[in-house]
């Protein structure tokens, strides 16, 4: 009883950490000149705020997966949306809109369906070497084309980003598991060997960063349906990564694929509300740096 306690309080704590990241990376965006400022985005001490925080979230999770079960930790990860309503219309001195939410809603019980019914892996259920570079070139080729698109509306493209985004972050969880389970000689196949490990790392390093910087480009269209949209991608991607390789199924049989694809569809409501209806993010105060060369988009 106590673990599942302080599971629950550390999926509170790693949910909280990771909306005012979100607020902190939607006020910068605000006030970001275009995706090329990464620069001037580097010299900003908000950012580093919002990936300390970021990394705080993540480790607080792990650790929250550690007392309780996944199917307990991963919905209440969902509740980052929920916290991130309210601390973003406080910065904005706003109220948060009724439309905003009933998108929260919609989409925070489309999310739980979706993740309640995905079945998760057995111990030592991990990516192979090849099967994890298949996925890595397949997960590279995607974001490059949603990244791509040319959308003439910002949310449009924030979207993209926000998808692209929770797809290298679901990723990025996937590899890791593979590295995981090579470091502790549970790999199907044994462990293996260092340089492999190593590559394995760095492409974990590269997509999760990716996925920090497509969620930063992703809230210059708002805050609330982008981050909707990263954090239904995330576990999105791991399903269907589960389904497809790991041999992982939805639990109940058809019925889960029912209760699953009627998620993924109140979900998607839930993004269209948040869509319409949240107002633009007010930008972070700057500094002026009369020296500074202009940074280019």
């Amino acid at each position: 009883m106590r673990a599942t306690l302080f599971a629950v309080l550390l999926s509170l704590a790693s949910a909280a950490g990771y909306a005012l990241a979100a607020v902190a990376q939607s006020r910068l965006a605000a006030g970001s000149p275009g995706p090329g400022a990464l620069r001037a985005l580097l010299a900003r001490p908000l950012w580093w705020w919002a990936v300390g925080l970021n990394a705080a979230g993540a480790l607080t999770h792990v650790a929250a997966l550690h007392y309780g079960p996944l199917t307990l930790v991963q919905p209440l990860g969902a509740l980052t949306l929920v916290a991130a309503l309210p601390v973003a219309a406080a910065y904005e001195r706003r109220r948060v809109t009724r439309s905003e939410w009933r998108g929260a809603l919609w989409t925070l019980t489309g999310l739980v369906a979706l993740v309640a019914m995905t079945g998760p892996a057995t111990p030592g259920d991990a990516l192979d070497l090849p099967e994890a570079l298949a996925v890595a070139a397949a997960t590279a080729l995607l974001i490059a084309a949603l990244v791509g698109r040319n959308g003439t509306a910002v949310r449009g493209r924030g979207l993209g980003h926000a998808t692209a985004s929770g797809i290298a972050s679901g990723v990025a969880s996937a590899l890791t598991q593979t590295v995981t389970a090579s470091v502790a000689r549970e790999l199907p196949g044994g462990p293996m060997t260092g340089w492999q490990t190593a590559l394995l790392a760095l492409l974990v390093s590269v997509f999760a960063t990716g996925g920090l910087l497509l969620s930063q480009a992703a809230f210059r269209g708002g805050l609330a349906a982008p981050l909707a949209v990263v954090n239904l991608a995330n576990p999105a991607a791991a399903a269907v990564i589960g389904v497809a390789l790991l041999g992982e199924t939805f639990r109940a049989g058809p019925v889960g694929w029912l209760v699953a694809a009627a998620g993924a569809a109140t979900a998607a409501r839930g993004v269209i509300l948040l869509t319409s209806g949240h107002p633009a993010p007010a930008p972070a105060p700057r500094v002026p740096e009369p020296d500074a060369d202009p940074v280019t988009a």
